[in-house]
């Protein structure tokens, strides 16, 4: 629990002030690592709010990181079922 509290903490400092890749390596991180690690869709619509602009080669669509990262865990969630040394998840 101190673990994934930790993560979602550092996740948000380099959401804050690190670079856009280090916040997508760390969310990756921690989507394979803890079990629906929800806390990165939240921080990703959070990094939108900030810093998210309209994309022209993405149909004006604001919310980029968001979008990209909730089919990222829907996507690893998937995978992580169908896997073997993951538990078995319930949900």
């Amino acid at each position: 629990m101190l673990l994934r509290i930790l993560a979602s903490v550092t996740l948000l400092f380099s959401i804050l002030f690190m670079p856009l890749w280090v916040s997508v390596v760390l969310a990756f991180a921690g989507m394979v690592y803890f079990p629906l690690f929800i806390e990165t869709v939240f921080l990703f619509l959070f990094l939108d709010l900030l810093y998210g602009v309209k994309e022209i080669r993405f149909f004006d669509i604001t919310f980029i990181s968001f979008i990209a990262g909730t089919l990222l865990l829907l996507i690893l969630e998937t995978l992580k079922r169908k896997l073997k040394f993951y538990p078995s998840l319930s949900l």
